[in-house]
């Protein structure tokens, strides 16, 4: 078994780099706040990627202001900043494209995942992982294009403590938390990377097939909540080309953009 008090290597990790993930700067912290907030303070100052991983976080953040709860050594936390050729209205799909990579990196250790639009990564229909993208464009006299700090949270083990402050069943994969943690983030790293220069060349078309086949909640009936407030119902079908949600609906099909709403199934 592994000891979990094995630390993560930043030269273990960038042994491991290969492709685009050549080009990332990996940093491991001991303890921070939040490392999505820690790279977005630093995007001005930025000229290259940068992996920044914490053995714990403290103030991890989801979507919509939520909290992210981990305990040290139980998941992998951590955030990609990533420079974009692109504007930020072109990375609408994005945080999807992201569960796509996740799900297909996790496929190489034999761990079967779902996605729920448009975020999260599901293990037997409960949360696996969770993705936060933040984005700030470049000004100029740079060279234009749009920062991406791909934050994730990913479930090792949860102790029954942890899941009790959480207030819901989540998922785990404690056999996959008994492997070397270096090993995984760099496969992690290394899909996701490539997963991204994809998605600058083509667009969230070149996933729209594989989130697809990923759906988690396909053919089932959803809410979309908005600010707790039921904003549409229907069977879900699907996403589009540019990552919004169908719904098949009784006034007929809807797409859905993400913004701040959330999905649940019906009851």
């Amino acid at each position: 078994m592994r000891d979990m008090d094995t630390l993560l290597s930043e030269s273990r990790i960038a042994a491991l780099r290969q492709g685009s993930a050549q080009q990332v700067a990996v940093e491991v912290v001991a303890e921070t706040g939040s490392t999505n907030a820690d790279l977005l303070a630093r995007l001005n100052h930025l000229s290259s990627p940068v992996l920044l991983i914490a053995e714990s976080q403290t103030a991890g953040r989801g979507r919509a202001g939520r909290s992210w709860l981990s305990a040290p050594g139980c998941a992998l936390t951590f955030s990609l900043a990533w420079r974009f050729a692109l504007p930020i209205q072109a990375l609408l799909g994005l945080p999807l494209a992201v569960g796509v990579a996740l799900a297909e990196a996790l496929a190489q250790f034999d761990i079967r995942v779902g996605l729920k639009w448009p975020n999260d990564v599901l293990k037997d229909g409960n949360k696996l992982a969770g993705i936060l993208v933040e984005t700030m464009a470049v000004p100029p006299p740079k060279q234009g294009g749009t920062w991406a700090v791909i934050g994730i949270g990913l479930n090792l083990s949860v102790p029954d403590r942890l899941e009790a402050q959480i207030g819901h069943a989540v998922a785990d994969l404690p056999w996959l938390a008994r492997l070397d943690r270096n090993l995984l983030l760099a496969a992690l790293l290394n899909g996701l990377t490539e997963s991204l220069v994809q998605f600058e060349s083509d667009g969230f078309a070149a996933f729209e097939a594989r989130w697809n086949g990923l759906h988690a909640f396909a053919g089932k009936t959803v809410l979309i909540l908005d600010r707790g407030q039921v904003a549409q119902q229907g069977v879900a079908i699907g996403v589009d080309a540019i990552g919004r949600l169908l719904l098949d609906t009784a006034a007929g099909r809807v797409a859905v953009l993400a913004g701040d709403v959330s999905l649940r199934v019906k009851d």
